[in-house]
């Protein structure tokens, strides 16, 4: 049912306990009865898991995670009644047992369902959950699949609806989610309150027109005509025969929901009076979803008639321990600052807390959702298995139906793909289930979203990368150069960019991983099951192919610049695979980078690491994603071109300059006219139109030595003397030779706080500050142009310190 935030401002009571937990070997007690006299007892919370309450009490540790699903776990805890009840369980990890006063109410066999029992009597009664040994269940025998994927083992995880998170070696940490990490409420029953039994809210835009549409079952009501209202507008309903209130309320001139980068996130709450009670149905956002092209051609989206580029990350849990629900606020907050307007959830994690979805409502972040099915063979023709499946599929659409970010369910994660690669026909991964069943739960219960069939998916292979969805890995994994980025012709990478991306200085030290040849180091790092190579090599070899550096010999003979260049080259290719996709003519329509944060300390995939601080490629998209933006790509004998972007509602009128210089940073051509771009719109220069004469700006034609080592495009507020965006572009590669290039920094006092002043005589790469004292940077890993400065704010207060350095220089300067 929709979330009911409140009835006259009361909503469903949290069982928070207190509780209790104790672990005990698989099936030694039969009942709560028999676990009562157990010693070893310990304080519980809920919602969380056992592995987080085993932790706070010393008995369980991140560093060597004790397996918890061999073994029953017991929670107990006493309700006062008085009257009849309902209990909800949102979330069961995984196959659990609800007991109420020694009686077994239900079993569960899935972590993705919410449950409900009632009670009914006065005075206390005992609540027990049982959390049952999931490694016998997977010991059992079972029908095997027609394949058994590498990413995750054991085989039978296929019959089990379970996080695959914590069986992934290589991938994730063993962490075994146990317990109930969802909250478990109550709610009287027959109070004399009115009582939501189920309802549906549907926010549709027509034009400019907002149409809210409302099927409401209520309990213990006496009227028969109930007022919704929204956005301050107002209708009366009355009850049918069957006592369902079904009716809907029109708003002209709504203020409609948009991605932040697009415009403003408009949320609208809700509310139904009836009997003098206000109901409160929570808030909707009015938006259309719809594809821009078929997607055979790659997913491409529009908000609101609007095409977005959509980018973002592939989201993981913000607390793999507890999933506490509001450990993703300072992420989000991170991925929004970013100027992420997407985030996929994967079908290898779990659904997400309420919490999620309402933050990406409010900071206008689209959500890209995989159903939890990854890699395997599932049983779908096995009736009790589907029967699950469209459980989980419906409680989810049902919890999040007024979500307008919400905007693509997926039927998961490679499993079209691993069939693909094992050599099955077309028919093993094509049609089916995903095609048929899923588009037609989805167009009944949440039709305004868009249904694709698996990721990847859509080419004459799932993985295509010119077609549907792609799992582009040519630039990453496969050691492709920067310029497949554009051969590949990805129409939307729904993930992309792997690689084992350094954290920052900071939490190296934290993590005592300072030295990147110790074995601690490499055992961070993620890999492929079955592959002869990991992801520090793949980010080796861009270390080689864009500085022109061995890493083998820097990591030996100065692991202090290794680390450097190693934060430089994910964040170099990462900004200039985005820059490349988002160029007027790409047919690129977006790209989800893997991973959003770490899983674990250490060298991660995350751009986020395990402790929620930006990485160096955090910073890369956070220029590569700016709305406003301008971007330089190399057309060869057409010479580089000047892509202008603007994805705000309003004109951007600014001052665009085209810098050329030699390696002293001297100029040698330079250009700068007032350009104009329309709202949500972009537009191309090309550096012979700016110039206004013949310039050599790509090196292609080569007549005589290039006169130029760097091209710099900045796209200037004149009114506000402001720089909105720069780009930069080496013809002749980034050269690392360590010069003097005249670095200076200063603090200065800001509207906001103390900023940061960085400035260079001559061109400085990938500029890196670090910070002390709790304040970080707003940005890092830029380059300096001759001459140029960078204001930079210091986020976190405090009174900052620390130092600034770049990769082509031996200068250190303090702060």
């Amino acid at each position: 049912m929709a979330r009911l935030h409140a009835v006259d401002g009361v909503p469903p009571r949290r069982v928070d306990g207190p509780w209790q937990l104790v672990v005990t070997a698989p099936g030694a007690c039969a009942g709560p009865g028999d676990a009562a006299s157990l010693s070893g007892w310990i304080p519980a919370e809920v919602p969380g898991t056992a592995a987080a309450s085993l932790r706070a009490a010393g008995l369980w540790s991140e560093a060597a995670p004790t397996p918890l699903h061999g073994s029953d776990v017991w929670y107990r805890t006493t309700l006062s009644l008085d009257g009849r009840e309902s209990l909800r369980f949102e979330g069961l990890a995984t196959l659990a047992e609800i007991w109420v006063d020694g009686t077994l109410r239900l079993e569960t066999r899935s972590m993705f369902l919410a449950y409900a029992v009632e009670v009914d009597g006065a005075g206390t009664v005992e609540l027990a959950l049982c959390f049952r040994a999931l490694q016998v269940a997977l010991a059992r025998p079972n029908r095997r699949g027609r394949w058994r994927p590498r990413l995750a083992t054991p085989g039978s995880l296929r019959h089990v609806r379970t996080s695959l998170l914590g069986f992934m070696p290589g991938w994730c940490p063993a962490v075994d989610a146990v317990g109930p990490y969802r909250p478990v409420t109550r709610t009287a029953l027959g109070a004399g309150v009115p009582r939501v039994l189920s309802a549906d809210l549907r926010a549709e835009l027509d034009g400019g027109t907002g149409r809210l549409r409302l099927r409401l079952a209520l309990a213990d009501v006496r009227g028969s005509r109930l007022t919704l209202r929204c956005a301050g507008a107002a209708a009366v309903i009355e009850a049918d025969a069957a006592g369902c209130f079904a009716g809907e309320v029109l708003i002209p001139d709504v203020a409609p929901w948009w991605p932040h980068t697009h415009g403003e996130p408009r949320l609208h709450p809700v509310e139904a009076e009836i009997d003098g009670h206000v109901l409160a149905l929570g808030r909707v956002g009015f938006r259309t979803i719809a594809l821009a092209r078929p997607f055979a051609e790659g997913l491409s989206l529009t908000v609101n008639g609007v095409p977005v580029f959509c980018r973002g990350a592939c989201w993981t849990p913000a607390d793999l321990v507890g999933h506490s629900a509001e450990a993703c606020r300072p992420l989000l907050a991170l991925a929004q600052e970013a100027g992420m307007n997407m985030l996929r959830v994967s079908g290898i994690t779990l659904y997400e807390a309420d919490a999620f979805y309402d933050l990406c409502d409010k900071r206008g972040i689209l959500v890209f959702q995989d159903l939890m099915l990854a890699n395997f063979d599932y049983p779908i023709d096995d009736p009790a298995f589907r029967d699950r499946l469209l459980a989980e599929i419906d409680g989810f659409l049902d919890r999040t139906q007024a979500s307008p970010a919400l905007c693509v369910l997926c039927g998961g994660s490679e499993v079209a793909q691993q069939a693909a690669m094992l050599g099955f026909p077309r028919d093993a991964w094509t049609g089916g289930w995903s095609d048929d069943v899923l588009a037609e739960r989805v167009a009944r219960l949440r039709p305004d979203l868009v249904v694709v069939p698996n990721s990847p998916s859509g080419g004459d292979l799932p993985f295509s990368t010119d077609a549907g969805l792609a799992h582009y890995y040519g630039v990453g994994a496969y050691r492709r150069p920067l310029e497949d980025a554009r051969r590949a012709e990805v129409g939307f990478a729904s993930e992309c960019l792997a690689f084992a991306n350094v954290p920052d200085a900071a939490t190296l030290r934290e993590a005592d991983l300072c030295d990147p040849a110790s074995p601690g180091w490499a055992a961070t790092v993620p890999r492929d099951r079955g592959a002869d190579w990991e992801f520090e090599q793949v980010r080796d070899h861009y270390i080689q192919d864009l500085f022109g550096l061995d890493p083998e010999t820097l990591r030996r003979d100065d692991p202090d610049r290794y680390c450097a260049l190693a934060r430089a080259a994910s964040a170099e290719v990462m900004e200039a695979v985005f820059a490349e996709w988002r160029r007027a003519r790409s047919p690129t329509a977006g790209g989800l980078v893997w991973f959003f944060r770490d899983l674990a300390p250490g060298i991660g995939w995350g751009v986020v690491d395990a402790a929620g601080r930006p990485k160096s490629a955090w910073y890369a998209l956070k220029r590569a994603f700016r709305p406003v933006q301008v971007t330089i790509s190399d057309e060869g004998l057409n010479g580089l071109h000047l892509h202008v972007h603007n994805e705000t509602a309003a004109p951007l009128s600014a001052v665009l300059r085209l810098v050329f210089s030699d390696a002293e940073g001297r100029a040698v051509a330079k250009a700068e006219r007032a350009v104009a771009v329309a709202p949500r719109g972009s537009a191309t220069w090309s550096s012979a139109t700016l110039l206004g004469r013949f310039f050599d700006a790509t090196g292609s034609y080569r007549f005589g030595p290039m006169a130029h080592a760097l091209a710099h495009a900045s796209l200037v507020d004149a009114d506000a003397d402001a720089v909105l965006a720069e780009s930069f572009h080496f013809p002749q590669g980034r050269d690392p030779v360590p010069r003097p290039v005249g670095l200076a920094a200063a603090i200065e006092p800001g509207a906001a706080g103390p900023v940061l002043r960085v400035s260079a005589d001559r061109p400085a790469l990938c500029v890196c500050i670090e910070t002390e004292a709790g304040a970080r940077p707003a940005d890092d890993g830029f380059h300096l142009a001759p001459g140029a400065s960078r204001r930079i704010a210091l986020v976190g207060g405090g009174n900052p310190h620390g130092i600034v350095r770049a990769v082509n220089t031996n200068e250190i300067v303090k702060f």
